[in-house]
């Protein structure tokens, strides 16, 4: 079973400050509301470990391995629960300048394994609103910056 989500939001700045502040992941606990801990700075083929509290849902360490980090386009990483095929989560960021003053900023995950429809309720739900509210934090952090 499979199951995809995705939110974006324009942030009124140039693609490079909102990367810069998005990589800045030791200060995720000063403004992200989802995102409380992310230990060390990611590394393709590397595991980081990450604190993860979504609103009205569960509260997780995880520690997914990162797939992709492209400066000013994409962080992307895979996380299992248990062990693979139970219920992986391929998550990604994207950032796409719309002009040299915007840019588009998209959060995304999708979902497999046997567990997906058990977790659906909680992917439509919290996950989703989880997506939205960081992308919001970090629109207004960039934004004030």
């Amino acid at each position: 079973m499979k199951k995809s989500i995705e939110n974006e939001i324009s942030i009124e700045a140039p693609i490079e400050k909102v990367w810069a502040i998005f990589s800045d992941f030791h200060s995720y606990p000063e403004w992200s509301p989802t995102l409380k801990h992310f230990s060390g700075y990611p590394q393709v083929g590397k595991s980081v470990k990450i604190k993860l509290e979504q609103p009205d849902g569960p509260g997780m360490t995880m520690k997914p391995k990162i797939l992709k980090l492209d400066e000013f386009q994409e962080l992307r990483w895979k996380g299992e629960l248990i062990f693979p095929g139970l219920f992986d989560g391929e998550h990604y960021f994207k950032f796409e300048a719309i002009d040299e003053k915007t840019t588009k900023f998209i959060q995304g995950e999708n979902f497999s394994g046997l567990l997906v429809p058990l977790f659906k309720k909680m992917i439509d739900g919290a996950t989703t609103n989880g997506f939205i509210l960081f992308n919001q934090a970090l629109k207004k952090r960039v934004e004030e910056a």
